[in-house]
């Protein structure tokens, strides 16, 4: 049996489980504890469920698969990261008094896909390729030129996910400690349509 797999827009509801997906994308427990203390998970989601934050609501896509949630990504214009950043700094600190340091992972002039992930019962279905796919396609519909994420040098089978839609190497750059690969891809190079 083939499962149906659609794509639509984030709601409030949805703030648990992009919560989840920032985490996994982030991936490091030790660098979660870095960034929101050891309640993560909540400061995440009172991150997601904000307006005008990194990982707003208002930002994300979910995919469905049959009907259940599936996955998330999130992600916005690279021009706005100053201003999103003061957003999820701003809860950050009223959780745990404090603000992290963290290095730029985008800039202006790029659509920035700041977090995928897909729930682990559904990984190997084509949700990730789905959730990347539906993100490229609303930024080029909005008339961004590009889009541009990071993935870590260490993790072959993203790489060949993004790079298999599109995505070319542009450089590299150094987030949470790790060395990334900057990939971008534009209307031109993408193959899902």
């Amino acid at each position: 049996m083939t499962s149906s797999i659609s794509v639509r827009r984030a709601t409030m509801d949805d703030a648990t489980m992009i919560a989840r997906v920032v985490a996994m994308a982030i991936g490091d427990e030790q660098a979660l504890y870095d960034y929101c203390g050891e309640d993560y998970l909540a400061v995440l989601t009172s991150v997601a469920q904000a307006d005008a934050t990194q990982y707003s609501w208002h930002y994300a896509l979910v995919a469905e698969v049959d009907g259940s949630v599936a996955g998330v990504v999130v992600g916005y214009d690279g021009a706005m990261l100053e201003e999103l950043r003061a957003g999820t700094f701003a809860i950050i600190r009223e959780h745990i008094g404090r603000v992290p340091t963290i290095p730029n992972e985008t800039e202006a002039g790029e659509y920035y896909l700041d977090s995928v992930g897909v729930v682990p019962e559904y990984r190997g279905q084509g949700v990730g390729r789905a959730l990347v796919a539906a993100l490229c396609e609303k930024a080029f519909d909005e008339g961004h030129e590009r889009v541009g994420l990071i993935v870590d040098s260490d993790n072959a089978q993203a790489e060949r996910l993004y790079t298999s839609l599109g995505f070319n190497s542009v450089g590299t750059r150094l987030f949470f400690g790790h060395q990334m690969w900057h990939l971008v891809a534009t209307p031109c190079s993408v193959t899902y349509r």
